[in-house]
């Protein structure tokens, strides 16, 4: 299950939210989204969980609570839809 954590203070980097949400469970992957051209976090990012059940535990537990003094938005991550190549889909 892929939660998307919003909200996200620009002091907090991948291992720090990956130790947020691996008290949860299995944490398979952590990602603070980064700017391409500063490299500094866009305040937002994904956490992948093994089991369904931990993912939904963690939205629950985590959602409005703080890290680094702002309240944390988590939601169940959607999928992008597909890119569009040379202006055409």
């Amino acid at each position: 299950m892929k939660l998307f954590v919003g909200n996200i203070s620009w002091n907090v980097d991948d291992r720090t939210l990956y130790d947020q949400f691996a008290a949860f469970g299995n944490v398979e992957e952590c990602k603070i989204i980064l700017d391409r051209e500063t490299g500094r976090s866009r305040g937002f990012g994904f956490v992948t969980f093994s089991e369904k059940e931990d993912g939904m535990r963690a939205l629950e537990e985590m959602n409005g609570q703080e890290l680094d003094g702002r309240p944390l938005k988590v939601n169940e991550a959607n999928e992008r839809p597909p890119r569009r190549q040379n202006n055409r889909w």
